[in-house]
């Protein structure tokens, strides 16, 4: 019921959206999933309905980060305008800096991707406008995967506070960042 709704108010906002009924997902939602409740198998279920947003990052052209900072203001637009009383938790996934092939493979920049959680928190609007290139110089080939976390920035007040951040670099050679963000004010 909720998934539909947004679905229907994210078209009437304008943007194009592709809807399936059953979808495949992998480390983007299942690992912070896991970070949340726990470990769980796959035939398990979460304590907590789940309905997934998949970003294309990885077919031309990725959107920007604004484009997508826009999409989370209007999914809170459409979790607002819902007839239930829920708790939602907006989650933004996708590696930090990282490069898996070329010259650049093994790439971190641990000064950049703390950089940028610092502006996710503190200037998501100038963020957003952050253009590819950059991602792609700074973060690497895959670090364009950071504007989907723009989707969870939007979702939120201007003024947030951060109750949480955790960073690493696992064996995977994919810089990897937690962030949790509340509104300040209720």
């Amino acid at each position: 019921k909720l998934a539909s709704h947004i679905a229907q108010s994210l078209i009437l906002d304008e943007f194009d959206i592709t809807i399936m009924n059953e979808m495949e997902v992998d480390h983007g939602l299942t690992v912070p999933l896991s970070v949340m409740f726990g470990e769980h198998g796959p035939e398990d279920t979460w304590p907590a309905l789940v309905i997934p947003l998949a970003v294309n990052v990885v077919q031309f052209p990725p959107p920007t980060g604004n484009r997508c900072f826009n999409l989370g203001k209007a999914i809170r637009r459409a979790v607002e305008s819902f007839d239930e009383d829920l708790n939602v938790v907006i989650f933004g996934t996708g590696g930090m800096s990282h490069q898996l092939q070329y010259k650049r493979a093994g790439l971190i920049n641990k000064d950049w991707d703390q950089s940028f959680l610092d502006r996710l928190t503190s200037d998501p609007v100038g963020l957003s406008k952050m253009p590819h290139v950059e991602y792609l110089r700074e973060a690497g080939s895959e670090g364009v995967e950071m504007v989907m976390w723009h989707v969870m920035r939007g979702a939120l007040d201007e003024d947030v506070v951060e109750v949480h951040r955790h960073y690493h670099v696992p064996a995977s050679n994919t810089a990897v960042g937690h962030i949790i963000l509340e509104n300040k004010t209720g």
